[in-house]
């Protein structure tokens, strides 16, 4: 299912520039990750999950000042 269709080339890397309409659509704000995948004949790129940004854990996640920490990161952050 698309909901829309823009056409971007490829640069000299090999990189795109995601249209801002569309990151701001997706809530994609800069230096978000996103996960890259394949599936059959089309690339995906969607948001990543939110993960704790020091040891990349999804699970038990508190959130402060808009970044995502696990409670064991924050238990070692306290000693």
């Amino acid at each position: 299912m698309r909901s829309s269709a823009i056409t971007r080339q490829l640069d000299a890397l090999g990189r795109v520039v995601i249209p801002i309409e569309m990151r701001r659509n997706l809530n994609i704000e800069n230096r978000d990750s996103v996960e890259i995948y394949a599936d059959n004949d089309s690339i995906i790129i969607k948001k990543a999950g939110e993960s704790c940004v020091f040891c990349g854990c999804a699970e038990n996640l508190l959130t402060f000042k808009d970044r995502c920490i696990c409670s064991e990161c924050l238990a070692q952050l306290k000693q």
